[in-house]
């Protein structure tokens, strides 16, 4: 049985467009944007207040791309050359000219890789590798950990940039460092020569990549996620549409959006940075999530919309006494994703701010974000909301032990689990240079092609007899630490490096404040000198803090064990380690 959204769901206006860049469907009114006349500035920083109009916006994209156009060593043209000679990796906090510097890259066709700015040099590195950039964007603060990065890929300082990003007082720091800064570029696109136009034939926009997002997909290292600029555009419309019946009914034409997620994950590329300003909306930029500096900045620019993670209203909820300090009365709707939201959170904030509207969706990298999400009018807190117009899901379940196929029946019944399935315009290309993964992803039935998920669901009516889809389980591998992906393969892999560990299993157990985080199951390699298991754990998870960003640390900690449980093929059977730990807590009295 194939599930869509609601009837009461508006469906979309138009087909997304696939022959046109992002920067033409955001700018264009013909597609239905709302009109940019009676728009807020897209982007405002809420620290400093700095901010640009929609043309301010486009003239410094466009200046920015034509300094590059002149740059003697990179020969960037809008028509020449293929997309994948001309990738540009944003490595930065956020920023009010993320998306700028973005669509000037758009504008020769060029491709952009956003990287996590809390990556270690290796980790960048890796990145910068495997998808062949060529100019780095980054930013003071992160100059430390991009400069080895890129002199290890091979970018020459000349092609390497620094964005724009205050101090979390307001203040920026001086810029002693040889590096052109955005503002350079855009003075020096002043008098740069202008560039020809895009030629793009019929459906390019649908074939070729805007974005290069790492996901680890359902299982596995991290891969180089394909995202077309079709793929954006559908998303944001999808999005867009979906909430339009709500705001309507309330009166909203535009809003204030606060939004601390980093840009360079899909949900604040797309749902914050695209979905929201292509409706009109204005979106309050902070570099960083800080918890009282994001109080302030709601309270200075009267935010109406929320867009956050789980932890982030976790840590709401145990620090109300904070929050009573702030003037929050502009905040009248919350909408979390990245991960599962628990219903105690909402029921929590709502008792202390039962002004507040608070709701979860649900979507994945290689959907370009949203599949499902809350109706204002349809809260259902066990669910992350009913389908996306334009969106197709169906259940499947698991396949049969005699390994004669590789999913089982298909789902009619409702509150039955399954694989989710999706079929949307906003699901990716595939992963770049990984013809397996993206065979073993993303399917074709004979209605057509579906991507595998990864995660187990089911479909339920809420009171209001609206379908939801209630995702139940994990079967993919993933672990999500305050929303960030973290693939045991890649952690298995590095620990597996050290001379004192012969085996290594990694799962996810249950953290208050991020959701969840990494633990490690380790076996002792017996030709080195025995050391107790506690000195053992010190030495593992040492060695995964002195290369990996902060959120792949083994918080969960390290046990040492005889020996990793395996199937007869030799997979890790990781849900058995899974239920030996939840066991474990629930006799310690754990609630998590």
């Amino acid at each position: 049985m194939v599930f869509e959204s609601p009837a009461s769901v508006p469906k979309l206006p138009i087909d997304p467009p696939d022959s046109i860049p992002i920067a033409e469907f955001m700018r264009n009114e013909a597609y239905g944007r709302y009109p940019i006349a009676q728009s807020r500035n897209p982007y405002t920083c809420g620290l400093t207040g700095t901010s640009y109009s929609w043309p301010e916006f486009f003239e410094r994209s466009e200046r920015i791309a034509r300094a590059l156009g002149a740059h003697k060593k990179l020969g960037w043209q809008p028509n020449a050359a293929t997309p994948w000679d001309k990738v540009a990796c944003l490595f930065s906090l956020n920023t009010i000219d993320y998306i700028t510097v973005a669509y000037a890259v758009h504008r020769f066709s060029g491709i952009v890789t956003p990287a996590n700015a809390a990556y270690s040099a290796p980790e960048l590195q890796q990145q910068l590798t495997s998808a062949n950039v060529k100019v780095l964007f980054t930013c003071l603060p992160l100059l430390e950990v991009a400069l080895p990065a890129a002199k290890a890929a091979g970018i020459p300082d000349d092609q390497i940039f620094l964005l724009p990003v205050p101090n979390m007082d307001g203040s920026f720091p001086k810029n002693n460092t040889p590096f052109l800064t955005v503002e350079d570029l855009v003075k020096a696109g002043a008098n740069a020569p202008t560039l020809p136009p895009l030629q793009w034939s019929q459906g390019q926009g649908a074939r070729q990549p805007a974005f290069l997002c790492y996901s680890s997909g359902t299982s596995g290292l991290p891969k180089a996620v394909m995202i077309s600029h079709r793929n954006v555009i559908s998303n944001a419309l999808q999005h867009a549409t979906y909430e339009s019946k709500a705001r309507a009914k309330r009166g909203v034409k535009t809003q204030v959006v606060g939004a601390p997620l980093p840009f360079s994950h899909i949900f604040g590329l797309v749902a914050v940075c695209h979905s929201n300003p292509w409706r009109g909306d204005g979106v309050v930029v902070v570099p960083k999530f800080e918890f009282d500096m994001f109080l302030k900045v709601i309270q200075k620019h009267k935010a109406n919309h929320l867009i956050l993670v789980p932890p982030i209203l976790v840590q709401m909820l145990n620090r109300l006494d904070v929050l009573k300090k702030y003037d929050l009365s502009s905040v009248n709707h919350i909408m979390s994703g990245a991960a599962p939201l628990a219903e105690e959170v909402v029921r929590g904030l709502q008792a202390a701010y039962p002004k507040w509207n608070i709701g979860q969706g649900w979507g994945m990298t290689e959907t370009s974000t949203v599949v499902s999400w809350q109706d204002q009018d349809d809260v259902f807190l066990r669910g992350s909301g009913s389908l996306l117009p334009g969106a197709r899901l169906k259940l499947m379940a698991p396949a049969p032990e005699d390994g004669s196929a590789s999913v089982g029946r298909e789902i009619t019944e409702y509150d039955t689990p399954g694989e989710i399935f999706v079929q949307a315009p906003s699901v990716v290309l595939g992963y770049l240079h990984n013809e397996r993964a993206s065979d073993e992803t993303f399917v074709h039935h004979d209605d057509g092609r579906w991507i595998r998920t990864g995660d187990e669901g089911l479909i339920t009516k809420s009171p209001s007899g609206n379908e939801h889809l209630v995702v139940v389980d994990r079967i993919k591998e993933l672990i999500k630490v305050k929303g960030f992906q973290v693939a045991p393969a890649e952690l298995e892999a590095h620990i597996l490096a050290h001379p004192q560990v012969s085996d290594v299993a990694v799962i996810q157990v249950p953290d208050e404040r991020a959701g969840e985080v990494p633990k490690a199951f380790v076996v002792r390699a017996p030709s080195r000198k025995p050391e107790d298991d506690a000195e053992l754990s010190k030495i593992v998870i040492q060695h995964v803090q002195d290369t990996m960003t902060h959120y792949k640390w083994l918080k969960g900690g390290v046990d040492v064990i005889e020996a990793i449980p395996k199937s007869p093929s030799g997979k890790i059977l990781r849900r058995l380690l899974r239920d030996q730990e939840k066991e474990k807590r629930r006799k310690a009295g754990s609630k998590l």
